[in-house]
């Protein structure tokens, strides 16, 4: 069967056609789309986890007992699971367990550029590359069979233009599921420093093996005297520059880049080095003895995403031979800024509303997350957003350092992933500070996969662990401010305080609202009562309302959802609803 797949897809095509059993993740773009293809094969066991250092290890575990597992995350996620992807490697695997990351070059959903394969060599563990989405599909389906003839985990490093491409897949159909049983061996399993000695000598040991393995990914094409080393996507680069510069070359392609084979030592001792990402080929080419052209002495460029033109220039300057690249057709007219806004009705637009109003004449550090909640910096409202979990610890810091008051804004995903550790100091040390919880029941900014909030409330946490905890309704802005106005109190006086701020997110509700037949209300402004005061548009910043030249606000009905927070903030009453909002909002309630 032929199919045209996004490669992120691909993956989880091959995996099933490789016999995947389990499969863990945690959400993350540009990897989210491989869970969410197998989640709708129920003889599997398909599980979103908190965060990714639970996702892997569920499938080390259940490699370990002999079943074939992936997990899946991006590779800011892969930090999070370092420690069990270390241990991994010295206990080795029973079962195949892939490992899969997808880098982000030039940071389009992320905050921050890296490169996975350095964790292969850190780790010893064997990187595949994948070029294209068949490539992916092939390289996910054999990592199993691999796997378990090294009796070690694998590691394949995806990136954007790999995992959100579509190309055409020739697939084979779904393997049943290789499940396994748990077997004891004590001194394998067990990594207390007697036994993690003797598991380092085996794993240097077993890494001389795998760098000759690596030569069964390596191939070579085309006759010349020019060498050209390449892995990945950037493979495409390459044959399309080679093209363009109408030179001869012989150019390798490495299929598992960490680590590079010895064989390549015998096709040339001078080559050029094109990678996307860090220098890591270059490296390992150098350590080898091999002369090398790449990122190292700048004949390409060290950060963002290569492209045929990037590439073709560099191999130009590599090579000393000139090189005209064509102009791209200036445009008569630059497009309007279009800068990311909360979607309209977004409940963090209420929450941050009812922040401000609520500490007013506090001048409070506003730290954030990584969420949509993000976009709150377009309200002045986060003040640093570096990683996962840097709203409440570095807000800590922060309170403690300099006695300023401090809100951390945290989305609920992002509470169970990476703040749960931090209550305990909070609440040990009575840190002043106001946590917001900003619970939409979703992993939102990554499609909207499901949160524990449902089945875990965030409030249970908390209240558990002694923290004053008040639960609003971002909806309803007058009462919600009344609410948050005692927690600030409560952090005024020198103790910490939680605010839940509770409602789904606007963009899944309305899909369940449009599947119930229920119409939507809509909002319009009476330009009679409407003052031109801004508070809709300049401090709600409902992406839905515009100021018009007079500057009173207008409302587009084909953006409007209804939610009718706009009339909550307007002291002039110039919102009028049309339709049944009531029966809307117990809907989205229960979204």
């Amino acid at each position: 069967m032929r199919l045209l797949l996004l490669g992120n897809e691909a993956i989880a095509y091959g995996a099933l056609s490789g016999g995947v059993a389990v499969a863990t993740a945690y959400p993350g773009t540009p990897s989210t789309e491989i869970i969410e293809t197998l989640e709708e094969f129920k003889d599997r066991f398909v599980h979103w986890a908190t965060n990714e250092k639970v996702a892997l290890e569920l499938a080390y575990g259940a490699a370990l007992a002999g079943a074939r597992a992936l997990t899946a995350m991006k590779h800011v996620g892969l930090n999070v699971a370092a420690d069990p992807l270390h241990s991994a490697a010295y206990t080795g695997v029973v079962g195949g367990l892939l490992v899969v990351s997808a880098d982000d070059p030039w940071m389009y959903s992320s905050q921050n550029e890296q490169d996975t394969r350095w964790y292969g060599l850190q780790s010893y563990i064997p990187v595949l590359e994948p070029g294209d989405p068949a490539e992916a599909y092939k390289m996910a389906k054999t990592a199993f069979e691999l796997s378990e003839r090294l009796r070690h985990p694998v590691l394949m490093r995806s990136v954007t233009r790999v995992s959100h491409v579509r190309a055409p897949v020739e697939l084979e159909p779904p393997a049943p599921p290789r499940w396994g049983r748990f077997t004891r061996d004590t001194k394998r399993f067990t990594l207390v420093p007697a036994n993690a000695r003797e598991r380092k000598k085996e794993l240097v040991e077993k890494w001389e093996k795998i760098i000759d393995v690596a030569g069964e990914y390596m191939t070579a094409e085309g006759s010349g005297d020019v060498v050209i080393v390449t892995s990945g996507v950037a493979y495409n680069y390459v044959k399309e520059a080679v093209k363009r510069l109408k030179i001869e070359a012989v150019v390798v392609k490495l299929g598992m880049s960490v680590p590079v084979p010895r064989k390549i030592t015998e096709l040339a001792k001078s080559v050029v080095v094109v990678e996307e990402g860090d220098p890591v080929v270059e490296l390992q080419l150098r350590s080898m003895g091999v002369a090398t052209k790449g990122k190292l002495e700048g004949f390409f460029p060290k950060y963002g995403e290569l492209d045929v033109g990037k590439v073709a220039a560099g191999l130009a300057k590599a090579l000393d031979i000139p090189y005209a690249p064509p102009q791209p057709v200036k445009a008569p007219l630059e497009p309007a800024p279009r800068p990311p806004a909360l979607c309209p009705g977004c409940p963090h637009m209420g929450t941050f509303y009812i922040l401000r109003v609520a500490t007013s004449g506090l001048n409070p550090v506003w730290s954030g997350d990584i969420g949509c909640y993000s976009l709150g910096i377009n309200m002045g409202q986060q003040d640093l957003i570096t990683h996962m979990g840097s709203s409440v610890g570095l807000g800590s810091g922060i309170a403690v350092a300099g006695g300023q008051f401090v809100v951390a804004t945290v989305g609920d995903s992002t509470f169970y992933h990476a703040v749960l550790p931090q209550l305990i100091d909070v609440v040990t040390r009575q840190i002043p500070i106001l946590i917001v919880v900003m619970d939409n029941a979703y992993t939102a900014m990554t499609g909207g996969q499901p949160s524990p909030s449902k089945a875990v409330p965030v409030e249970k946490i908390t209240e558990a662990l002694g923290l004053p905890t008040f639960v609003i309704d971002p909806v309803d802005i007058k009462k919600s401010i009344d609410v948050v106005k005692r927690a600030v109190e409560v952090v005024k006086t020198g103790k910490p305080a939680v605010v839940v701020s509770r409602r789904p997110c606007t963009l899944i509700a309305t899909r369940k609202a449009r599947r119930a037949g229920l119409q939507l209300p809509k909002y319009r402004v009476d330009p009679d009562k409407c003052t031109g005061c801004g508070l809709c548009y300049n401090l709600l910043k409902c992406s839905a309302i515009s100021k018009r030249p007079d500057k009173k606000a207008y409302v587009d009905p084909a953006l409007c959802v209804g939610c009718g927070m706009c009339a909550e903030v307007c002291p002039f009453g110039a919102f009028v609803v049309e339709g049944r909002r009531e029966q809307w909002l117990e809907l989205w309630r229960q979204a």
